[in-house]
């Protein structure tokens, strides 16, 4: 079972891929870290062109690690990795540790793969408050007149030849807007 995980405009691939990478990095040095488990074979010659393909790194051979933290299938005396956690190449840097938690069973046999990444905080901007236009206040007589002399006023103080339809409602609503925050 392979799942894609997407995350905050990152994608994680993980799961059990059913070969063995191996422990050597010669011809993928770009995708293998160069710390895996034992020897590669057929299956795992496959999952590492897919890997270098889609230009992904393999996690899990990134950090040197004991015996009981790179196995991730345990059946009786045979001991395997098969799991894989695979991330973009550019994503690499915030991976901080893969490690193998030997004492829990996701599926069975099959230990439970965990990755620490480190993750830049957002700063939050906070936008300045402005206030209100109340727009309900030209319901009233005299608040309303004097909206209508004004807009009236620089009406006819703007100059409109030349104008493009476009340009001459973008004057108009700025003249309109402008009054009404000056009036209301």
């Amino acid at each position: 079972m392979v799942s894609c995980i997407p995350q905050n405009e990152m994608v994680v691939f993980a799961g059990d891929m059913y070969g063995h990478i191996g422990s050597s990095n010669v011809g993928y040095d770009r995708t293998h870290g160069g710390f895996g488990y034992v020897s590669r074979n057929a299956d795992g010659s496959r999952i590492l062109e897919f890997a270098d393909g889609l230009n992904l790194v393999i996690c899990n051979t990134l950090f040197t690690k004991q015996e009981t933290k790179l196995t991730t299938y345990v059946a009786g005396p045979v001991k395997s990795t098969v799991d894989y956690i695979m991330v973009w190449q550019e994503e690499k840097a915030k991976v901080r540790n893969v490690r193998v938690i030997s004492s829990e069973e996701c599926v069975p046999k099959h230990k439970l793969l965990v990755m620490d990444m480190w993750f830049k905080a957002t700063k939050t901007w906070h936008r300045k408050f402005v206030s209100r236009v109340r727009v309900w206040k030209l319901k009233e007589e005299k608040t309303c007149e004097e909206y209508r002399s004004m807009v009236g006023d620089k009406v006819e103080e703007a100059k409109w030849k030349g104008l493009c339809v476009n340009d001459h409602w973008q004057q108009v609503k700025g003249i309109m807007m402008e009054s009404a925050q000056d009036i209301c």
